[in-house]
């Protein structure tokens, strides 16, 4: 294969991120603007594509492209790599077309040897940077390239260190420096059994390869799994000259946002470390210092980083993270990309960058992924609570934690799978950890800053995260730390308070926070571009207000039968299943009626002026007795009682084949008609009471299951007539729309016919689904969904997000056949799928007029339902930021 796979930072643009990857085409970019970006040329993601293509080999004519590059950049830049008397050295790093921070690999330093390490020191004056920069390459090429342990590294390192009783791993002379070096060359030989490669065009093809091979390493592969990212998109290599942070108390290194990633305030945002390399910030290993103190010791550098900050946010209209370096007071741009940040910064970014009119608000919209919202529900740590706080380290990402102490990702992964709350506590976590973070309820770091490893990725992921907490020691052995004057081991429970940075002992009492003016306000906007109701799926006047706060729209769906379980009216319902008699029958239901009507006035004052949607009785009656095993159980153990007898009797007569296909819904409301007449009496008492009280109630009454015209129509005739006779006791007109749920594929088919009878639809889409597929949902989320969600058989659980190409074929024809007969149809869904976004989007085509979803999803579906509406119209830079 051959083609173009090189390309200099001139020759590129900012839109070919899918070639260049998102680093390589944002350096071409900067350069464009005009920004101080060192030199250096991008090896394209088809050369990486490529060369998996051809099992791990140099495509075509690759190495005579990366040859003329690396000629250009040494006549640019005026030396050769790696020379003997001014080297020319160069970083490699990854990039893919989508952001994965930390999951690749990369280089630095890369062109030292002996000789040209000699040689930079005499060159730069100073035998100290040099070693310095030669030590770090070693370090890094060990790890990265050679496969040596970054631990072993370390380890010489931290042996030097306290030798010469250094505070930071930055203060060295030259003859401990020389004595690292030598120690990790005989590492590295001890290692691998040959010595480190001197010659600088071997070391970069090799650091090329390790790169290409880190798109498959397992936390890459196990990140883009998480996102979303396609696992075929391979990453660019971006070979670019070295600038150098560590090159004396006028240098520095840092990392800065352009608003603050935690809250979205609009103010630089980041840390900085003297005298130091990249590496050193984000990988926690030194505690850097807040950016604002930069004005004090480098107010050049500092007013020009603020000034390229506001201009790269204005150029990409979006929160930008920068890496900078500051060599002897120059500034330089390495990289800028979009921010990840918390979901809060997400929304005050967006709304702020509307109000500011560098976007408009449909775009601030789309740039908020609806499903973040939720990570906004996180709790807080009761103010009233008496608390006993250890430490208090950096306030890394919002939200507070409480878990038992997992000291490693893979405890932490394995215990959260057995059910257990962890809170992730290490020295510093890397890119390994990424498991451990997505298991634990919160991460809690000795080392790092607040733009380290373990801060952007518990941001990213909604976790509470706090860093840099110095005051925690580990035990060598690993399975207890000290904070403080306590030790604690691993199970032991502590709480973190990822607002403040506080380490608290033991399980505090949790709040729910108040949504931001900022969120109502992006909701507010997302209200005025939706075309979609959004409804919510409530059974008590509690769910009710909670769901009107969240703005829902009405409750598209109340489920009775969760009424009947509570424990004050279930032994009434009981006693009414195993009455003989339609009498005896009759006489329970009259005791659960006023219980019922009560239910149904709570819930209908909650969402006075607001329609509400409820589903007779569905389930079928065994659901209602104890397990029937159970019963059979205690009757071995012991003499059963004349009502375990009985209830043991009328469960084994109850008992379905298949209890999701059988004598329940509408089936049951025929073969029992007086349940319904109940429930339909209690609804049109309740609105009767509310109606003469100045209440405005506005019930709709669902009849589930429903797969033939004439079922409804017999639910029909019954409806009208309780409604006559309460109308008539009361003296008032009374009437509410009656439907159906659209939950099997027959009822899809025939919707024109079912129209004639109903005055809406709502599709209950769990059923449809299993009906569709043949699943039962538990035994196939139990038994074999996993394999086939691995195996790719599905590529999405169809009971999360709805199976468009079945389910959703014959949502479409219900849609299609309903309104043909009834075109003022009202059509809804009331499934899990309502409060999904991308099921959301499908709805929104369908032509459907509202979701109903539980009251903690409302707020992603009135957002998710907004960019359903906006994106066909919208570009695709519209999309979703990081967060």
């Amino acid at each position: 294969m051959s083609g173009k796979y090189v390309y200099r930072f001139g020759d590129g643009r900012a839109d070919m991120r899918d070639l260049l990857g998102g680093k390589g085409a944002n350096l071409a970019e900067m350069v464009r603007l005009g920004l101080p970006v060192p030199p250096g040329f991008i090896i394209s993601t088809q050369a990486c594509r490529d060369y998996y293509r051809l099992g791990r080999n140099w495509p075509g004519s690759l190495e005579e492209q990366v040859a003329e590059a690396l000629a250009a950049l040494e006549g640019e830049c005026g030396r050769p790599l790696g020379s003997a008397e001014d080297p020319l050295l160069v970083s490699v790093r990854s990039g893919g077309a989508a952001s994965m921070p930390g999951m690749m690999d990369t280089i630095l330093n890369l062109g030292l040897n002996p000789e040209s390490a000699e040689g930079m020191g005499r060159s730069s004056g100073s035998a100290i940077f040099a070693l310095d920069c030669y030590r770090r390459f070693l370090q890094m090429f060990g790890d990265v390239v050679m496969g040596i342990p970054h631990r072993r590294f370390e380890d010489v390192l931290e042996t030097a260190r306290r030798r010469r009783n250094a505070p930071e791993h930055g203060q060295w002379d030259e003859e401990t420096l020389r004595g690292v070096v030598q120690q990790y060359l005989k590492l590295v030989a001890d290692h691998t059994g040959d010595p480190f490669p001197v010659s600088p065009r071997r070391q970069l093809w090799m650091a090329i390869r390790a790169v290409f091979d880190s798109w498959n390493n397992q936390r890459a592969i196990a990140y883009r799994e998480m996102y979303g990212i396609p696992h075929d998109l391979g990453t660019a290599v971006t070979v670019q000259s070295m600038v150098f942070g560590n090159r004396g108390p006028r240098s520095a290194t840092g990392v800065v946002f352009s608003r603050d990633p935690s809250t979205g305030a609009r103010r630089l945002y980041g840390e900085y470390l003297l005298n130091a390399q990249g590496e050193d910030v984000v990988a926690g290993i030194r505690t850097p210092r807040p950016i604002a103190d930069m004005a004090g010791e480098l107010p050049d550098a500092h007013a020009q980083l603020e000034r390229y900050a506001r201009l790269l946010e204005g150029h990409y209209r979006d929160m930008q993270d920068i890496e900078f370096t500051v060599e002897e007071d120059r500034l330089y741009i390495l990289q800028t990309r979009s921010g990840k940040r918390s979901v809060a910064a997400s929304i005050r970014a967006a709304v702020d960058l509307a109000e500011e009119g560098v976007i408009d608000r449909e775009a601030a919209l789309l740039r908020v992924e609806p499903e973040a919202l939720a990570r906004l529900l996180h709790p807080t740590i009761d103010s009233r609570a008496a608390l006993d706080v250890l430490a208090t380290g950096l306030p890394a990402s919002p939200g507070a934690a409480t878990g038992s102490i997992a000291l490693d990702a893979d405890s932490a992964q394995a215990r959260a799978e057995a059910g257990e709350r962890v809170l992730l506590v290490r020295p510093e976590t890397t890119p390994d950890d990424i498991h451990g973070i997505a298991a634990a309820q919160g991460v809690l770091t000795a080392r790092g800053g607040m733009t380290c490893h373990a801060a952007i990725v518990a941001r990213g992921m909604g976790k509470p995260c706090v860093v840099g907490c110095d005051a925690i020691r580990f035990d060598p052995r690993g399975d207890s730390v000290q904070i403080g004057d306590r030790v604690l081991r691993a199970g032991d429970i502590l709480s973190i308070d990822g607002a403040t940075g506080r380490v608290v002992l033991g399980e505090v009492p949790l709040v729910q926070p108040d949504l931001s003016p900022y969120f109502r306000t992006l909701l507010a906007w997302a209200d005025g571009a939706r075309r979609l109701g959004v409804r919510a799926n409530a059974d008590t006047p509690a769910d009710a207000a909670r769901a009107r706060e969240f703005g829902a729209e009405g409750i598209g769906l109340c489920r009775t039968e969760h009424m009947f379980m509570a424990q004050d009216r279930l032994p009434i319902v009981q006693a009414m299943i195993l009455a003989e008699t339609e009498r005896e029958r009759r006489g329970h239901l009259e005791r659960l009626l006023p219980i019922q009507r009560a239910d149904f006035a709570g819930i209908l004052e909650a969402m006075a002026g607001l329609p509400v949607t409820i589903r007779l009785l569905d389930p079928p009656l065994h659901e209602f007795l104890p397990n029937l095993e159970e019963l059979g159980a205690a009757a071995l153990g012991s003499a059963p009682t004349a009502r375990e007898h009985q209830l043991l009797q009328r469960a084994r007569a109850l008992r379905e084949s298949n209890p999701m296909l059988g004598h329940r819904g509408v089936r049951l409301g025929i073969s029992h008609p007086e349940i319904y007449e109940m429930q339909v009496r209690a609804i049109f008492e309740a609105t009767a009471d509310l109606v003469s009280r100045g209440v405005d109630a506005r019930p709709e009454i669902m009849i589930p299951l429903v797969g033939l015209d004439r079922e409804l129509a017999f639910c029909h005739e019954l409806i009208a007539r309780v409604a006559a006779e309460v109308a008539a006791a009361r003296g008032m007109s009374l009437a509410c729309p009656v439907g159906t749920m659209i939950e099997i594929p027959r009822a899809c088919v025939v919707a024109g016919v079912i129209a004639g009878q109903a005055e809406f639809f709502s599709f209950g889409t769990n059923d449809l689904t299993q009906t569709t597929f043949g699943f039962s949902r538990d035994d196939a989320e139990a038994k074999f969904l996993t394999r086939y969600l691995d195996s790719r058989i599905l590529t999405a659980n169809p009971f999360v997000t709805l199976d468009r190409d079945g389910v959703g074929r014959l949502v479409e024809m219900a849609v299609e056949g309903g309104r043909r007969a009834r075109p003022d149809l009202k059509i809804g869904i009331c499934g899990e799928h309502g409060g999904d976004p991308a099921s959301i989007s499908f709805f929104h085509q369908a032509g459907l007029d509202y979701v109903s979803c539980s009251p903690f999803r409302v707020p992603i579906a009135r957002l998710a339902a907004a960019q359903a509406a906006l994106s066909a119209s919208r570009p695709a830079s519209d999309a979703p930021s990081s967060t």
